[in-house]
């Protein structure tokens, strides 16, 4: 098992490694279809820097490890929305229940909106007068399964579309992840492989266009799209309670503090490494702070979150913000609700 850390530990910082500027003649940057589906989904997640493979619990957490639903204690609800950049909004409907002690079962709808814009042709480079919004869709559905007290696993099956004026797209795609608490000096491995699915190709009225010299039998020249493939994401992480009651450095019932740290490989990026640390107070308030390394605009990013519970109810209310540089701050909500 010691070999296992190790290992573990090592490929995350050969990730890490890889994130300062080296030039390269040849990369997959921007080769892939959909790259909205690479967008976070959880402002406890953005709070630390996207550090949350191992780290991520709840319905709200299975896009970036299906196997975070089986830590699902009875019934569980998780709305998100975020102000992006450039007027993009998106938002989040989860929920999750446990079916049995070791089966778990919810869905998890996002939802991205561009805003307004402008429709042009090459004849009104400056618009048409008319306005399209680009509309973007993924809906999981995921199981999950305690296959021990220290290991857990999920599967997610995704339904994926996207609207672009008058083209479209729809596909099929798989996530699957596991949970491993070590046993060993409080260390949980966390593992996911997301959007593994088929290339993609888009249809649609806009790929016609009416040619007054052609051959054709109705006058269409019809374009066929190149496929693309979707963004598979690979991710790798760590995450240990370096205080709190569950620690084996500090232990203490009043204060915690978690620290996570990712390596997240894509098809379609260069590596990026991610580090989060977490405060706890009476597992009521907390504080979060993360850093991206290798993002070519996020940074750093924070927020905090606070968890008020009844003897039937928690509510959990988290914010978190991230800085794009130019592209300035977005800012993520949350509410969840454990019952």
């Amino acid at each position: 098992m010691v070999r296992l850390i190790l290992i573990v530990l090592m490929s995350i910082s050969m990730i890490f490694s890889q994130y300062r500027d080296i030039p390269v003649v040849v990369t997959k940057v921007a080769t892939s279809a959909a790259n909205w589906l690479k967008l976070e989904t959880h402002p406890r997640a953005v709070g630390l820097g996207g550090a949350f493979v191992a780290s991520g619990r709840g319905i709200g957490a299975v896009s970036y490890n299906p196997a975070a639903i089986a830590f699902i204690e009875g019934q569980e609800g998780y709305v998100f929305r975020t102000n992006y950049v450039a007027g993009i909004t998106h938002n989040v409907v989860s929920y999750g229940r446990k079916l049995s002690a070791s089966d778990f079962a919810g869905f998890h709808l996002f939802y991205l909106d561009s805003g307004p814009m402008d429709v042009t042709s090459r004849e009104y480079p400056d618009g048409t007068g008319a306005k399209f919004n680009v509309q973007s869709i993924a809906f999981r559905t995921t199981y999950g399964r305690r296959l021990t007290d220290r290991l857990k696993v999920g599967v997610s099956l995704n339904f994926i579309r996207d609207d672009i004026h008058t083209v479209a797209m729809n596909t099929m795609a798989f996530d699957i992840g596991s949970n491993f608490d070590t046993g060993i000096y409080g260390f949980i491995l966390g593992m996911s492989v997301t959007n593994f699915g088929p290339e993609v190709q888009y249809y649609g009225d806009g790929l016609q266009q009416i040619v007054p010299d052609t051959i054709d039998v109705d006058g269409v020249l019809h374009k066929v799209t190149e496929p693309f493939p979707l963004p598979l994401v690979f991710r790798l992480g760590i995450e240990n309670q370096l205080m709190g009651p569950k620690s084996v450095f500090f232990n203490s019932q009043v204060h915690s503090l978690t620290l996570a740290v990712d390596g997240v490989v894509p098809n379609d990026y260069t590596p990026t490494g991610h580090v989060g640390l977490e405060y706890g107070f009476k597992n009521l308030g907390f504080i979060r702070g993360g850093a991206r390394l290798g993002h070519d605009t996020a940074t750093i990013s924070g927020g905090g979150g606070i968890r008020l519970k009844t003897r039937a109810l928690a509510i959990v209310i988290d914010y978190a913000f991230v800085d794009f540089g130019i592209l300035k701050l977005s800012h993520q909500v949350g509410l969840g609700l454990e019952f």
